[in-house]
């Protein structure tokens, strides 16, 4: 399985502890995480299912290149950073 684990400044706003969770793509280990925490999905997606703007998904250091289908591959060791931009003036 796939460790999973979110930015302290998303954690602020949730609990979203470091998980591990089955899947072959971005997609299916986001679904895996989203049925342990539903909550999460709103911070993290759209209404319309794809990545929002102001988060960025790393798979082993690198980010991710599909952010609409979430269809990058995701291997049973990686590491998934799911990093939350701040922005304002």
């Amino acid at each position: 399985m796939a460790r999973v684990e979110f930015t302290d400044n998303l954690q602020k706003h949730l609990a979203c502890p470091p998980m591990t969770a089955p899947g072959g793509t971005v997609r299916a280990v986001l679904d895996a995480i989203f049925e342990e925490n539903t909550t999460l999905r709103s911070y993290l997606l759209d209404d319309q299912g794809r990545l929002r703007k102001h988060v960025n998904i790393f798979i082993n250091g690198e980010m991710i290149r599909d952010c609409s289908n979430l269809s990058d591959p995701v291997a049973d060791n990686d590491r998934v950073f799911v990093f939350q931009a701040l922005s304002g003036g």
